[in-house]
Parts: C-alpha cells; structure tokens; sequence
C-alpha cells in the first residue's frame, strides 16, 4: 500500500515509519506545520521538524512538510482561548488530533493518491461486529487511544498505528538498533503553544481580559480572591487566595460570569453523575455498564451509561462517586473488557 505516515520528530513516528517499510508498504513521511508562534515544548518547533526529516533520509523516504497553521488557529487555539473565557479547561491536543492530524491529515492523503495515514500513536485499531473501534495499546503506561478516540469510521478504515502493539521499550530498541537520530529523544508532554518560559498565563493574558473573582465556601461567605478567574479549574487547591494553615480546601465550582470561585473540603468534590454533551460514537451509541476515563493516563472507572432523551447528553452514574470533571475536558467510554473505545464527549 501506499501511505502517508505523519512524522513529528519523535522517536514513535520514526519506528513507525521504518515498520511500514519493513512491511513492503511505499512510504512517505509528512510532518504538519501546526503553530506559527513561539514555541520550546511539544511537538511544533523546527528542530522536531528538522529530525524528522533526517529520520527520513536516514529510512531513504520522500519527506513533505504540510502548513496547517491557519487550520491549528481556527480548530485548537481559538477554541482554547474561548474555553478559557468561559470557565472551562479545555484538551487541546484531542482537538488537534481531530481536526489536524487526522481530518486534514486525510484529506490531503486523499488528494495525493494515498492509500491510508499512518501515527505513531500508542493504540491499536480493531474490528468488532463489522465495525472498527479504537483500542488501547499493548503498553498500557503509554497508551493513547484516550486522545485519540474520536476517529469516525472512514478514518478507522484507513488508519495505520504501527507502534500500537509494542512497548515503549521495544519502540527505543527498535530505533537504536536502526540508528534513528531520534531513538534517545526524550517524549513529548506538552501543548505546543504553550511555551515553559511564558506558560498558560502569559499566553491566555496577551489574548483575553483577565477578570478577578472572589473566592466563597458554599455558604457564600468570602474567603479569598483570584485576580483571573479564567486560569481557575475545578479541583485546584494551590493559587486561590487562600490563608496557610487551614484545612485542604479544593475549588468546587466556577462561575466566571458572577465572578465567583467555589471552594470545598475534598468531600465536596466528588459526585455520582457526570453529563458530557458532543458525543462522537465509534459505531452505535453504548448504553448500561461502561468503563470511563476521565484524562490522558488516567485510571478508567465502572459507570452506567444512558442518553437523556430531552438534552441528547449522555449521562453517566459513577458505580462509586468520583471527583468531578472539570467542564470541557473530554471523557471517553471503553467496553468493559477495557480495550475497545465506544465514544468520547465533553464533560459539562
């Protein structure tokens, strides 16, 4: 087959370049020009560009660079400055992989005569009754079929993740034992856009009003202040105004239209139900006993699933309560075998 294997730079993309080829396949490497800003982290800057175009010419394979600035703009950082405006936490990176790495990834391989797109991502893709579903990877320490859940079915279809069944591990000795460039290259953790010298704040505050806020308990009595109630998530503990000395109070809520932070002991943190709105199934819409995880690593938990037939949301009642999910922040449900990915929302 023909494929275009998308190559950030890092030593996943390399491997999984070099196991297509190993494989028979014609391959040719791309690396998406995403964010035109400032950028020392993730997976945007030059010098990822430049070692996987040496990964490249090391695995002797054509290697094309596609500018999807104007895309990243509209599809991941304005959407995370207005999440932010509005008192959400949002994941920019499972936005990126939906409408970047994947959507235009594909419709640009279906203009140059590609056969399928292949990531370096940790998961694995299988079928099931006729269908393709999302799975988790063979290390379950890196697995990533959490971000990358939202793949509708032609995608599945024309999909390759070819690092999905090995180890992290076998990954690196792969790479050094074929002399990749990239083999000791340390992960990539982070939003690209969001440099270690500046951060969040200094990037949320050149592109929004910073408003204050008070900071009650849930009698309403005042305790504290933040100056930016935009850089406030539900669960924070630290930055909140409050004295040294007391008990652990955690923030329960957040209501930057009334200015206004919520704090609790962690008791008020937890809750028996979660509702996520946009859901995106992989097949047909899952009902009863799921699995449900809640970030990118972490532990997925025994809910029940039912959609509310008024508001379309899902609705999930938690077999034992769990802290609350910080609104805007995506939830995805696995079978109970906990391999299968059945959809993926956003936590209201």
């Amino acid at each position: 087959m023909k494929v275009l294997c998308a190559m950030s730079g890092g030593v996943d993309s390399s491997v999984a370049a070099a196991e297509l080829l190993a494989d028979g396949h014609e391959v040719v490497g791309v690396t998406m020009r995403l964010w035109g800003g400032d950028s020392d982290t993730g997976c945007c800057s030059i010098a990822d560009v430049d070692d996987a175009r040496r990964v490249a010419q090391q695995l002797g394979i054509d290697h094309l660079v596609f500018n999807f600035t104007d895309d990243f703009d509209r599809h991941v950082v304005e959407p995370y400055v207005d999440a932010h405006a509005h008192g959400l936490t949002p994941n920019p990176c499972i936005e990126c992989n939906r409408h970047l790495k994947f959507a235009r990834l594909s419709e640009r391989a279906d203009l140059l005569g590609f056969d399928v797109v292949a990531t370096g991502h940790h998961a694995r893709i299988v079928e099931h009754d006729g269908h393709h579903y999302v799975a988790r990877g063979a290390d379950a320490a890196k697995d990533q079929s959490y971000v990358v859940h939202m793949l509708p079915q032609r995608e599945l279809a024309r999909t390759l993740f070819p690092v999905g069944h090995l180890t992290k591990a076998e990954v690196r000795r792969r790479a050094d034992a074929a002399g990749l460039r990239t083999a000791h290259k340390p992960d990539s953790q982070d939003v690209c856009f969001i440099t270690h010298t500046g951060g969040r704040e200094q990037f949320l505050g050149d592109r929004i009003p910073f408003r204050p806020a008070r900071v009650v308990d849930a009698d309403g009595a005042e305790v504290g202040a933040v100056d930016a109630v935009e850089l406030v998530t539900i669960g924070q503990r630290r930055g909140i105004g409050l004295p040294g000395g007391g008990p652990k109070r955690y923030v329960v809520d957040v209501d930057v239209a009334a200015g206004r932070v919520v704090v609790g002991d962690e008791r008020e943190l937890y809750t028996g139900t979660t509702r996520v709105t946009t859901m995106t199934w992989a097949a047909s819409v899952a009902s009863g006993d799921v699995l449900v995880q809640c970030s990118a690593h972490g532990d997925a938990r025994r809910a029940s699933a039912h959609v509310d037939a008024e508001s379309g949301e899902v609705v999930l009642d938690w077999a034992e309560p769990q802290r609350r999910v910080a609104p805007g922040q995506s939830v995805v449900l696995y079978d109970l075998g906990d391999e299968r990915v059945l959809g993926g929302g956003i936590a209201r």
